[in-house]
């Protein structure tokens, strides 16, 4: 049975073709190239951290891993202190191909720059973007983000900017500066990212990219760790997997515990639409997959109660804001909760009302419904057993597959298909 539900066709799709991985040396010599420009590969959403032992660097090297989707010959980094209260300095940088574990592919990477300097000073609030270098990154591979913290972020109350759910292994050296090390000193690991929250790489002006907006959900939450089983990276691997491999950038820009409409786990999603979705590099799609938690923190926290027509205005300025932009919106239909806490009569009538918006209302540009293919068909209020991670709101592995299986990549291709 093809269990995508597709609403309409999109009126405002962005044509992709095929990635050429081996440029021209006159191609790749500048940026503005009319055959050639940048996307991005990967993203992640920052988050605010108060300085602490799980956290704290000091003088030490952060070795950061990154899955990316569309591969490139060139790339380059966006490192940030946007939540930070006092400037961050990077001492030096690095990337490279991931070998495996904590080791990258000797003669691979290249050291980091910013505008022409080995380090930089990134003032509260800011981000930085290197300069580009020659990177052979394949796509869906591993690439290996080295950077070096002079100071001691321990001896500031300043917010660290992280990405506290990454489910990925990342490690931390022992003292000193070890950017490019093969053999990378581990003196901790961690699984959130660190000042990072971007990688762009170059290559044909065809090629676009999606960003996903959610919660826990898009962020993967009891997902494999180290396993990239996020229904993102699962789309990545069939959008590559596609006949005529047409290409397209994903980036996921999920944070666990997100609302529409109030603070949680970070900015609400009206809020951080603007950093997180809009200024994506070469971005030509989003999909929105939000709301689940202003439903369900109705149950834990009462006062906090927000109406079913509250989160449809919310999806509606998300939609404006995007296609303000030129950008094609898709609306993702909101997974089943019975089981968990987050269930009860009120709240399930409420993401009934907000499914039933996102399948009818015509306001998005296509509808993918993760609804009806993780549902149980004899109890349509829960998982099926098989998608379930044993929370009954959180996908297994194999629920975050048919998530993404849900997706007609269709909408991804050239009008002319």
């Amino acid at each position: 049975m093809n269990r995508t539900l597709l609403s309409k066709v999109c009126r405002t799709a962005a044509p992709i073709a095929l990635l050429v991985l081996v440029a021209s040396p006159l191609a790749l010599a500048r940026d503005g190239d009319r055959d050639s420009h940048w996307v991005g590969t990967w993203a992640t959403a920052p988050l605010a951290q108060a300085p602490g032992p799980t956290v704290n660097v000091a003088n030490q090297t952060l070795r950061q891993i990154v899955h990316i989707s569309v591969g490139g010959d060139r790339v380059r980094v966006r490192v940030s202190n946007a939540l930070g209260t006092v400037p961050l300095t990077i001492g030096a940088a690095h990337i490279a191909v991931r070998d495996a574990n904590e080791r990258i592919v000797t003669g691979s990477g290249a050291p980091l720059t910013f505008s022409g300097n080995p380090d930089i000073t990134i003032p509260p609030g800011a981000i930085a973007l290197s300069d580009a270098v020659r990177l052979d990154a394949r796509p869906l591979s591993d690439l290996a983000i080295d950077l070096y913290l002079p100071g001691d972020t321990s001896a500031t109350t300043s917010p660290l900017t992280v990405h506290s759910v990454a489910l990925q292994t990342n490690y931390v050296s022992t003292a000193g500066n070890f950017t490019g090390a093969v053999a990378f000193p581990v003196a901790s690991t961690r699984a959130s990212w660190a000042f990072l929250t971007g990688v762009d790489v170059n290559t044909r002006k065809e090629v676009g990219a999606i960003v996903m907006l959610g919660d826990s959900i898009t962020d993967g939450l009891r997902s494999t760790t180290d396993g990239n089983r996020r229904w993102p990276d699962d789309l990545a691997r069939r959008i590559m997997a596609q006949p005529g491999h047409r290409d397209m950038g994903v980036l996921n820009v999920g944070i666990s515990g997100n609302r529409v409409l109030n603070e949680g786990a970070g900015p609400n999603a009206q809020s951080r639409c603007e950093r997180d979705v809009l200024t994506q590099t070469s971005a030509t799609h989003v999909i929105v997959l939000e709301a689940i938690n202003d439903i369900g923190f109705e149950n834990f926290f009462p006062a906090q109660a927000v109406t079913a027509e509250a989160i449809i205005a919310g999806h509606r300025q998300l939609i404006e804001r995007a296609h303000a932009r030129g950008l094609t919106v898709i609306g993702a239909t909101l997974t089943p909760v019975e089981g968990s806490g987050y269930f009860a009569p009120a709240t399930e009538a409420k993401r009934q009302a907000v499914n039933a918006f996102i399948r009818t209302s015509g306001a998005y540009d296509a509808v993918v419904d993760f609804d009806l293919v993780t549902r149980d068909p004899a109890q349509p209020t829960r998982f099926l057993p098989a998608f379930d991670s044993g929370d009954h709101l959180h996908p297994s592995d194999a629920g975050y597959q048919a998530m993404a299986d849900a997706i007609d990549l269709r909408l991804f291709r050239m009008r002319d298909d």
